[in-house]
């Protein structure tokens, strides 16, 4: 099957340079069957960024898609606490530059109507729009979105796509919270690889709307590919998961 990983961290391995890291990302993605990446963030951890420091990660991102074009997609990181400047840098990365999405972390919660700017720039730009969620028992951090914080940004932007990342982390909460919202995205990636997961997407969902990402270097590529391999699914939805359905929302430059 074609494969398109929609959540990938090449910074996490290694190298001197982003482009041995990157070299490195495609030589798994060999190992493991995977045509094309979505890449993101560098080895800086930064939550809540300054533009100085968001355009670093997205520099670094673009010395990643500038040497390996043909086989993986940039998304260019952003911050709401920032809309103005998070605006110019996705005309930098995106409207003028190879960059094909944005990302979103958790710098300020998407609930908040003060990330409305840079989801409407980003739809004007037809970017794919990544919003990290997660639900954690023992609390989240200050920014950070769950996915009923997701829902209410799909409220405001009914007509926008936009992929609500890990699903919440908490699946089985997160499926049901996005499910009245037609176009919210369910990512698959970086849970733990638990039985029962993608056939409850399906299911509550309709394959229509469900990606599949790895997270790694977090995850590895082989638990979280198992997800939608060993799911009871036919195999014309495990193909709309790998691929077809991320191949939709990129718009291939050049």
């Amino acid at each position: 099957m074609t494969i398109w990983d929609l959540h990938c961290h090449p910074a996490s391995f290694g190298g001197r340079t982003p482009e041995e890291a990157m070299a490195e990302t495609i030589r798994l993605c060999d190992v493991m069957g995977i045509e094309r990446v979505c890449v993101y963030l560098s080895t800086l951890a930064h939550a809540d960024p300054t533009p100085a420091q968001f355009r670093q990660h997205n520099d670094y991102i673009l010395r990643c898609v500038g040497h390996f074009a043909h086989r993986a997609f940039g998304f260019a990181y952003v911050n709401p606490n920032y809309a103005a400047e998070s605006v110019e840098e996705i005309n930098r990365c995106v409207r003028d530059g190879p960059m094909v999405g944005i990302k979103l972390w958790v710098a300020r919660r998407c609930s908040d109507s003060v990330i409305d700017p840079i989801i409407q720039r980003a739809a004007a730009l037809n970017a794919v729009i990544f919003q990290h969620t997660w639900s954690k028992t023992n609390g989240n951090l200050p920014g950070e979105s769950t996915p009923e914080d997701m829902a209410a940004l799909a409220a405001r932007h009914p007509r926008t796509p936009i992929i609500c990342g890990h699903t919440g982390g908490n699946w089985e909460r997160g499926i049901r919270v996005i499910r009245p919202y037609a176009n919210v995205y369910a990512d698959l990636a970086g849970s733990d690889p638990t039985a029962g997961f993608t056939e409850m997407a399906v299911r509550e969902l309709g394959v229509s709307r469900i990606i599949y990402g790895s997270d790694t270097g977090g995850r590895s590529f082989s638990s979280q590919l198992a997800k939608v391999h060993g799911a009871r699914i036919p195999e014309g939805a495990k193909r709309a998961i790998f691929s077809e359905n991320l191949k939709r929302l990129i718009k291939v430059k050049g």
